[in-house]
């Protein structure tokens, strides 16, 4: 039989961060014991205090469908953790709760974006922002940063990448997957920018809030009262509460864009699941000084690695200052050859570290970023002291 899958999925991309993890599971059950430093998956366990709440809710009788952009409950929470933490008043009109901040983006791609519609993506971005939008149709414009500038784009950057076509910018920050964070001047510097061209929208990916090391305060685009109209702030609970199976994220957006994003998913989704919001209410209500102690240890394994990385020749780290990710140029192993395996780019080293050293990184190819891997330092200090170890012999060699 002929194959009869669309063009669409045909020229689909799996998730490279998937992908590794995927092929690290494969390893490790032929028998290689495989250090996985390729997810952005805290190693925590889900606060008890969240956790109660869930068992709450199942005892209470929560089991019916939810109303599809979430219960009236978690908006309101969601509307109090936007004022407290942002500086941002929405209404319930303008918060739509999905499964996963993942959905969230889609629904926006797929709500915003006519064939051909232009998104800047400053580099390098979350492996998923790309074909999110190239499924809707829409077109990525790619802005390169480096790590000289801390993976940020500059205004200037930023109004050369703007044509007529230019739909919208989506960002995150604290970034994945550098880790680097956009102080309030440096967006308001985007936003003057922007000022010129009002058709474009902004989604504000700030999924990593609260892990953020106190260097640069947490802004918000969104907070800026001449882009409010124009901001899609999206967040979730996955990586500051430790909770990325149980899948909600939120948006606060323009009521149109909201409507149009709840439209949407009322034919795909329908609500997110009731248990999981009823524990979200919990999460977001209580002060996030709950959670310090998960911000504390990742800021303790992010010196660590750091001082490990920076030890091996060829590594170059800049210090990130959010997320817990590290995201090291390594082009100075392009072109050489280490034990037989000629290096020609970034997915060629992740593939022999994955090979060699048995650890899975992540290929900055797959964010825009050829020049350098991703490495997540959400895992214990052993393993990652012992991970570094063996990427230090395996390119020592």
């Amino acid at each position: 039989m002929s194959n009869q899958l669309s063009e669409r999925i045909n020229n689909l991309v799996p998730s490279a961060t998937l992908a590794m993890a995927a092929k690290a599971r494969e390893l490790r059950a032929s028998g290689k014991d495989i250090i996985g430093l390729s997810l952005g998956e805290p190693d925590f366990n889900t606060p008890d205090y969240i956790k109660e709440a869930a068992i709450q809710a199942v005892n209470d009788g929560y089991n019916s469908y939810t109303p599809v952009d979430g219960y009236v409950e978690l908006k309101d929470a969601i509307i109090t953790k936007f004022k407290r933490d942002n500086d941002i008043s929405y209404d319930h009109s303008q918060i739509v709760v999905s499964t996963g901040a993942k959905q969230a983006l889609y629904n926006l791609a797929q709500a915003c974006l006519n064939k051909g519609d232009e998104v800047i993506l400053p580099c390098p971005y979350w492996v998923s922002y790309s074909d999110i939008v190239k499924l809707a149709d829409g077109v990525p414009v790619e802005v390169a940063t480096s790590i000289d500038t801390d993976f940020k784009m500059t205004p200037e950057q930023l109004e050369a990448a703007i044509t007529p076509k230019t739909k919208m910018l989506w960002y995150s920050s604290p970034c994945n997957p550098s880790g680097s964070i956009y102080s309030k001047e440096e967006l308001r510097r985007l936003a003057d920018v922007l000022q010129k061209y009002p058709q474009i929208v902004v989604v504000s990916d700030e999924i990593y809030e609260h892990i953020n090391y106190g260097v640069t305060a947490h802004a918000s685009m969104g907070a800026f009262e001449d882009m409010y109209e124009r901001t899609v702030t999206v967040n979730g609970v996955a990586k500051a509460f430790a909770m990325t199976g149980w899948r909600i994220g939120y948006i606060g957006a323009p009521a149109y864009i909201a409507r149009a994003c709840n439209k949407l998913q009322g034919q795909v989704t329908s609500g997110a699941n009731c248990i999981a919001q009823r524990a979200v209410i919990t999460a977001l209500l209580e002060s996030p000084s709950r959670i310090q102690y998960m911000v504390d240890e990742f800021k303790n394994r992010r010196k660590l690695i750091l001082g490990l990385l920076n030890d091996i020749d060829g590594f170059k780290c800049n210090e990130p200052e959010g997320a817990f990710y590290v995201y090291p140029d390594v082009t100075a192993f392009f072109g050489k050859t280490l034990n037989g395996k000629t290096i020609n780019n970034a997915s060629d080293f992740a593939m022999y570290l994955l090979e060699e050293a048995n650890v899975a990184t992540v290929t900055g190819d797959a964010f825009g970023n050829g020049n350098s891997i991703r490495i997540s330092y959400a895992a214990s200090e052993e393993d990652i002291r012992e991970a570094i170890s063996r990427i230090a012999e395996a390119v020592g060699q």
